[in-house]
C-alpha cells in the first residue's frame, strides 16, 4: 500500500536521507527516532508537502511524482501543526475534505469527531481553537473517503488521556486493513497503537 524508493534529502550540508528505501502492507508503524532525524521530514515528503532532492513515493499503486492526484487520492494526512485556514470553522473543514474525495461528511466521520469531544468546537473558527482541537478535527477527517494510506506527524501532540485513548483505538481499528505511518516521541502511545517501530538509520529493520 505504501511504497517509498530511494529517497535523498539535505538540508545545506547537512544529509537527512541518502536512498531510504522500505514497503509498508496493512498494520500501524511509528519513527520513533530523535528530535532532529528527519522523523518530521519523512511524514511530509511521504504526503506531498515536502520536496525531496530525489524520491518516488507509492500510494496504493499510484507514483506520489507521475500521477499525484491519484496517489493523493488514496491518502490522508495530519501535519504535527494543523492549522487550515483561520477563519476555517472545524465543520467547514470537514466539508472540504469530503468534497475532495468525492464524498459526504456522514455518521461515522462525526461519531469519531465526538468521541474525541468535539461537538463544542466543529463551529468554530480554527483561529479560536486549540492545537490539540485542532488535530482532533484533523484525525477526525481521516475517516473520509476510507483513504488507504494515512500519515500523521506527532498524533498525540496536545492530546490529553481520555483523547489519547481514542486516537488509539482508531488507529488500532485503521490498521486493520490499511497503513497508519507516524511519527512520535512518545513511547506508551506507540505501544498503545500496537504499532511496529521503525528507525531511519536502518529503515530495513523493523521492529
Amino acid at each position: 500500500m505504501l511504497r517509498i524508493e530511494n529517497i535523498h534529502k539535505r538540508y545545506g550540508e547537512r544529509v537527512i536521507f541518502q536512498g531510504l528505501h522500505h514497503r509498508f502492507g496493512a498494520g500501524c508503524v511509528a519513527l520513533c527516532d530523535e528530535n532532529g532525524s528527519g522523523k518530521s521530514t519523512l511524514p511530509g515528503i511521504l504526503a506531498g508537502t515536502i520536496d525531496a532532492d530525489e524520491s518516488d513515493v507509492w500510494i496504493n499503486g499510484y507514483s506520489l511524482r507521475d500521477t499525484p492526484l491519484k496517489a493523493k487520492s488514496a491518502l490522508a494526512y495530519v501535519p504535527d501543526d494543523c492549522m487550515a485556514y483561520p477563519f476555517q470553522t472545524g465543520r467547514e473543514f470537514l466539508e472540504l475534505v469530503a468534497s475532495t474525495r468525492r464524498t459526504a461528511v456522514d455518521g461515522g466521520t462525526l461519531d469519531l469527531a465526538y468521541r474525541f469531544g468535539l461537538a463544542p468546537h466543529l463551529d468554530k473558527r480554527f483561529e479560536r481553537i486549540s492545537p490539540g482541537t485542532r488535530k482532533k478535527i484533523f484525525t477526525s477527517a481521516t475517516v473520509l473517503g476510507k483513504p488507504s494510506v494515512v500519515i500523521v506527524d506527532e498524533p498525540g501532540n496536545g492530546l490529553n488521556a481520555a483523547a489519547r485513548d481514542v486516537l488509539m483505538d482508531w488507529f488500532r481499528t485503521l490498521a486493520t486493513d490499511r497503513v497508519v505511518f507516524f511519527s512520535s516521541h512518545d513511547r506508551k502511545l506507540t505501544e498503545g497503537c500496537g504499532a511496529k517501530t521503525i528507525k531511519l538509520a536502518d529503515p530495513s529493520t523493523v521492529e
